[in-house]
């Protein structure tokens, strides 16, 4: 049997038993290396995706294939009835890392979100405050997609048939006079992306952040950033709060956490570590020994790498390199946006995303749609200049025949 039998054979298993509620090409990934992926067909793919951002390590990274392996050989679960001993650690690294005093562990962002909603509800509540139950976000956010993290998300598209869901305000993102208009003394937290990632990449304008917290402060309601895509490096600092210079409350964070191995977490200052009491709220899964050693292992090559300069200087090659192939193509690429490793090529209304996706595809290049119109350049943070160079000729060659 050929690989390109296999992997027909491979597509056609997909289709008939998975639930088809994604849209996946007829492309099935046999293995990886650095920024490097190749399907079962043998062809070779830049991973310019990184998961959703996800891969923060690359794949097969050797320390993190260790650690693993080795944990694997210990203890795989143990459920939180018990300490173990890298969920401790993490937890304390975790909590310097981001200046925070508590974390709470689960599988996904989706999951820290919820944690963090239930938190602050919870912490009014048990304050004798129970009015504040009303969450201010943004449009064009995203936030996960179990009904209190989905209530939270700013676009439409994602709660079409879903019915009612929590009281959430929704405002232009960006927009401060829109958020004082909505602030009141029933407002529990405001719930924010530093760079909304699913939204098209857009940065927070300067000064916003710093806003909403003067606001929450004022108010007396909470803070909590949603790092869940800007989070471990992603945008050149550990935490993409970190270049306005913000403290939050709460924080939410997952995806490059556990470099491809589930987990999620929720963080918090000292003065909410009362709020949800043994009983309160838990996972089964969260904080799992292997999943611990495995963000140990990624937090540790972040340091040892030095991969948030790393995310930073070659964030930078990559917005310039977009930015001069916009420059050449403005028929084409209307804008470019982004922060660090988390970059988009905004597209003019005319090119259709997911056709050109497909011809980069095609070409070997592998990226995602962000947004109507944006596509989402997210490499590991491992990623090569030579590869930075590779993908920005490939998007430009596709782009020339495209048009």
């Amino acid at each position: 049997m050929s690989n390109a039998g296999t992997q027909a054979e491979l597509v056609e298993l997909g289709r008939r038993f998975l639930y088809p509620n994604y849209r996946q090409p007829s492309l099935v990934v046999e293995r990886g290396q650095g920024s490097v992926l190749w399907d079962v067909a043998g062809k070779r793919y830049l991973d310019f995706f990184a998961g959703i951002a996800v891969s923060a390590l690359g794949h097969a990274h050797p320390a993190l294939a260790r650690a693993i392996a080795e944990q694997a050989t210990r203890v795989v679960h143990l459920s939180n009835y018990y300490f173990n001993e890298p969920n401790v650690r993490l937890a304390a690294r975790i909590c310097e890392k981001t200046g925070m005093d508590r974390a709470f562990f689960c599988n996904s962002g989706t999951e820290a979100i919820e944690a963090s909603l239930k938190l602050v509800r919870r912490h009014f509540w048990s304050t004798g405050q129970p009015e504040r139950l009303r969450v201010v976000a943004f449009e064009n956010s995203f936030h996960g997609r179990t009904l209190g993290a989905l209530a939270a998300t700013g676009q439409n598209k994602y709660k079409e048939g879903f019915g009612p869901l929590p009281n959430v305000s929704h405002v232009p993102y960006g927009n401060v006079n829109a958020v004082r208009d909505v602030m009141a003394s029933d407002v529990a937290a405001i719930l924010v992306e530093p760079v909304q990632g699913e939204g098209g990449v857009l940065p927070a304008p300067p000064g916003f952040l710093a806003e909403l917290r003067h606001l929450t402060t004022q108010h007396g309601a909470l803070l909590i950033a949603d790092e869940i895509q800007t989070g471990v490096g992603r945008t050149g600092t550990f935490l993409g709060i970190e270049h306005d210079g913000v403290k939050p409350d709460v924080v939410a964070l997952a995806k490059g956490l556990g470099g491809g191995v589930p987990i999620g977490a929720m963080l918090c200052r000292e003065a909410l570590s009362q709020a949800l009491p043994p009983g309160s709220h838990g996972s089964t899964f969260g904080g799992n020994p292997l999943a611990s050693a495995a963000a140990l292992a990624v937090l540790e090559t972040l340091d040892k790498e030095d991969l948030l300069k790393h995310a930073e200087v070659r964030g930078a090659r990559l917005a310039q390199g977009l930015a001069e192939i916009a420059a050449r193509h403005p028929r084409l690429v209307a804008s470019c946006r982004g922060r660090g490793l988390l970059q988009a090529a905004v597209l003019a209304d005319n090119v259709d995303p997911r056709a050109l996706l497909a011809k980069l595809q095609d070409a070997g290049l592998l990226v995602t749609i962000a947004g109507a119109q944006a596509l989402r350049f997210s490499p590991p943070l491992v990623v090569t200049d030579a590869e930075i160079h590779e993908a920005l000729q490939i998007f430009e060659r596709v782009l020339e025949n495209f048009a």
